[in-house]
């Protein structure tokens, strides 16, 4: 088993931009979202993107005028971010989330930790923790926006354990699940054509947390933070 940062460092901090698929699309969906959520002009302000990956909504963030704090643990899709941010106002940064009330020094207007970010941390103590921070180190009026995939409400069982997630005629990526009691398992397993050999394959396993969205929502009022739920869009297993 690997931890989530060996995971995305030797095997999906390689292709994860192919595994989104069409990256302009999924940029073009980011900013569907924060004008769904009703924001508009930020300049002047600062957000912050926990687990930023490539900059899905770290790029539609500072297009609005946002000063952007991307910060991720997968020094690959930083690279990504850093290329496509070119002369946005993003600062990147690589490290851990729990320390981003350190890296941003002031409160943040706008706070966002989107895919499934928070089922990546390393426990449920974890998530009350980057929580906690997320509440005290918004601005008056901030706004915090997260998304996770619900893999606490219903455990898939037998062969529906198993998704494929992307093919073409070089690569195939399916994963499969193995549920635990807090921990869903996710082996991904990939095969890669090379010219020389055929296909090959890698696989490798992390785990992801089952997070109860209703104990999530309950943390987040506790907090003082009005929490609103809304239906996920379907993704992949990353």
């Amino acid at each position: 088993m690997a931890s989530v940062r060996e995971h995305y460092d030797e095997l999906l901090g390689g292709f994860y931009v192919w595994m989104l698929g069409d990256l302009e699309q999924a940029l073009a969906g980011a900013r569907e979202e924060l004008s769904a959520l009703g924001l508009r002009r930020g300049s002047g302000r600062v957000a912050v993107d926990l687990g930023a990956g490539p900059g899905v909504h770290s790029i539609p963030l500072a297009e609005l005028g946002y000063s952007v704090l991307a910060i991720d643990g997968c020094r690959e899709l930083l690279d990504v971010l850093a290329r496509r941010a070119d002369g946005l106002p993003v600062r990147i940064e690589l490290g851990d989330l729990l320390a981003f009330r350190a890296r941003v020094g002031g409160p943040a207007d706008v706070i966002v930790c989107m895919g499934d970010t928070l089922t990546h941390l390393e426990s449920h103590a974890a998530v009350e923790a980057l929580l906690d921070m997320v509440a005290g180190g918004l601005a008056p009026g901030g706004l915090f926006v997260a998304t996770f995939r619900d893999l606490f409400t219903s455990a898939l069982t037998g062969t529906a354990r198993f998704l494929p997630v992307r093919s073409d005629e070089q690569r195939i990526h399916t994963c499969f699940l193995e549920y635990g009691e807090h921990t869903v398992m996710v082996h991904d397993v990939v095969y890669e054509r090379a010219a020389e050999c055929g296909w090959h394959l890698r696989t490798s396993a992390f785990p992801k947390l089952r997070i109860d969205p209703g104990w999530a929502r309950d943390h987040l009022a506790r907090l003082g933070l009005d929490a609103l739920s809304r239906p996920a869009r379907a993704g992949c297993c990353g």
